[in-house]
């Protein structure tokens, strides 16, 4: 098989899909890799180096998409609809696209793939295994991010991190809340922690706090009933308003005490649930800062604008967006190990590729085959009737 690197055209996005290093691996089962020309230049990866590896450099795009089976990217088309368009006439019946998809906020771009013909796999839709951890593309960008959004909020805060005893007197260490206990708060929790700053953090989860203990934090307990807050994988499950509500009320003390609030709280597939009021922003040191992992998905915080960084009530609330891809050369390296395995699972002993359906690695991200949409959840969401089974 030809496996082929798209240049990433989103705005802003600087990661490519394979680096160098993640080459010699799928070149050992027989397969030929195409790069299109400067595909790793932003992420620090030249052509040189795929060169190197044994890669071919595409005259162009279309050559790419014209010669390669298996089309490797970041950000596929439900997450990159504007610029991604332009590919969609370059796609080929048949043709394997992995990356990811945004399948669950973008069933209608799922919907156009299936229309092209080809057999799409959405990076997002990894089942929470043991077996799929080396594969889990959203816990490596997780853990980029949450190390990210401590060194945002440091260089915003007019204050230093750690405590000092100097000649010119006691400098008390800065007051971080992390409000969300996934990948990415426990990663922001271990960053800030190792800058010297005093750390809390809390989660609707009661279920993390050895976790949060683990990595240096307090972890802050509310008198809130959230039995059946954990759902399938680990994520946490949407609660109703009303627990939300008096969430908020319960936190709005903690929040003003800090100085820096990380908030990381999502749910798949989901508008992410408000839980920084402009109210508790109000509460709030004037210099303080607020960094909102969850912008992308709407925002933990009332006041956030996606993508932008803005100040209200003397606070800095940074929305912030794409992060990964603001620590492209490590956020590349550790995708491309997520996509090439996920792809490897599917390449016999001899090189072949094998849609085995019976994997739930396999089945639980497909999305499209055959010019249908085969996933059930995306199905759902389409208002689709159920399928039997995959086609095959």
């Amino acid at each position: 098989m030809i496996i082929g690197v798209p240049k990433e055209t989103f705005a802003g996005e600087r990661r490519v899909a394979l680096v160098p290093a993640a080459l010699p691996a799928l070149v050992k089962t027989g397969q030929e890799i195409l790069i299109e020309p400067g595909a790793g230049a932003q992420a620090g990866y030249p052509d040189t180096e795929y060169q190197d590896k044994k890669a071919r450099l595409a005259a162009d795009r279309s050559e790419l998409y014209r010669s390669a089976d298996v089309i490797l990217q970041v950000r596929g088309y439900g997450t990159n609809r504007e610029a991604g368009r332009a590919d969609l006439d370059l796609l080929k019946r048949d043709q394997i696209v992995i990356g990811f998809q945004d399948p669950l906020l973008s069933a209608d771009a799922v919907k156009e793939l299936a229309g092209r013909g080809v057999m799409a796999f959405a990076m997002e839709l990894l089942p929470r295994i043991t077996r799929a951890q080396v594969m889990d593309a959203l816990s490596s960008m997780a853990t980029v991010a949450g190390y990210k959004a401590v060194l945002m909020a440091a260089d915003r805060l007019p204050r230093m991190f750690p405590m000092l005893m100097t000649a010119a007197g006691t400098v008390a260490p800065a007051r971080v809340f992390v409000v969300g206990a996934g990948v990415a708060g426990l990663q922001a929790i271990a960053t800030a922690k190792r800058m010297g700053a005093v750390v809390q953090a809390y989660d609707v989860r009661p279920s993390v706090k050895d976790q949060v203990k683990s990595v240096g934090a307090k972890f802050v307990e509310l008198a809130l009933e959230a039995s059946g807050a954990e759902g399938a994988g680990g994520y946490a499950k949407a609660m109703d308003e009303a627990f939300y509500q008096k969430q908020r009320e319960m936190m709005a003390r903690v929040v003003a005490e800090c100085d820096v609030v990380i908030t990381t709280a999502a749910i798949p597939g989901k508008k992410a649930p408000v839980l920084i009021t402009t109210q508790m922003v109000e509460g709030m040191a004037p210099g303080s800062v607020i960094v909102d992992l969850a912008a992308e998905n709407g925002g933990n915080c009332e006041l956030t604008q996606p993508g932008q960084a803005v100040t209200a009530h003397g606070v800095t609330i940074i929305g912030a967006v794409n992060v990964a891809s603001t620590v492209p050369y490590h956020a590349s390296q550790m995708y491309a190990k997520n996509i090439s395995t996920l792809l490897l699972n599917m390449i016999t002993k001899e090189g072949k590729f094998q849609l085995k359906l019976e994997d739930e690695i396999v089945s639980g991200t497909l999305v499209t085959l055959g010019g249908e949409v085969v996933h059930p959840q995306i199905r759902e969401i389409l208002g689709l009737p159920k399928l039997e089974r995959a086609q095959t």
